[in-house]
């Protein structure tokens, strides 16, 4: 007789829920792990489903690919970043000039290259750092402040402009191959965003007057 009740499958759901909250919680650190240990260029995603014990279906269901599931072992430290971003100190956070807000973002966003350059790349491979929740909200800010520090610029393309200067591919190959030390990096970004948002009326004017002749 039908009661009514649908305890039995409401208990069946979220059982299901709990063993998916798990394995994927098992997968992140497993994939954290070995991307630590080898590198995320030497681990497959059929790698990481055989040390987390789960199927490679699984993975893929939960994750659609390595550079997705890349972003998914940066997202805590992506969200600490944002927080800070957001609501944290100046100036970083709110309550200082746009300027040095570029400034810090991007001294910021540097400092994370710097300790997760590697798996930055995994995940920015095939142009999925451009579908990225990070990237969204990266774009998104940096236009704002540009916006705000000059209302008369192109703010949406500037904003990805300066933010290809923070590639993981660009910085592995400026701090690997060319041995450029961080504070130097660090050094040619806030001279890049001074020189970018600097205006100089007396220059214009001249460079109008040389353009029209004598």
């Amino acid at each position: 007789m039908n009661n009514g009740f649908e305890l039995p499958v409401i208990a069946e759901d979220a059982g299901a829920r709990a063993d998916a909250t798990r394995n994927r919680a098992r997968i992140l650190e497993t994939a954290a792990r070995l991307f630590s240990e080898r590198g995320p260029d030497c681990v497959s995603m059929d790698c990481i489903a055989e040390a987390a014990g789960v199927g490679k279906g699984t993975v893929f269901r939960r994750f659609g690919s390595r550079a997705a599931l890349a972003q998914a072992v940066l997202s805590e430290s992506e969200r600490d970043f944002q927080e800070r971003m957001i609501r944290g100190e100046p100036p970083l956070g709110p309550g200082a000039p746009p300027c040095e807000r570029l400034i810090a973002f991007g001294e910021g966003v540097l400092d994370h290259l710097d300790s997760h350059a590697a798996l930055i790349a995994a995940a920015e491979l095939g142009g999925a750092r451009f579908n990225s929740a990070p990237y969204g909200v990266y774009r998104a800010h940096v236009a704002l402040l540009l916006a705000e520090a000059d209302p008369g610029c192109d703010a949406d393309a500037l904003a990805e402009m300066l933010l290809a200067i923070l590639t993981a591919d660009l910085f592995i190959h400026m701090r690997g191959l060319r041995e450029l030390p961080l504070e130097r990096f660090k050094a040619a970004w806030r001279e890049l965003v001074t020189r970018v948002l600097e205006r100089h009326p007396a220059h214009a004017a001249g460079a109008a007057r040389g353009l029209a002749g004598p």
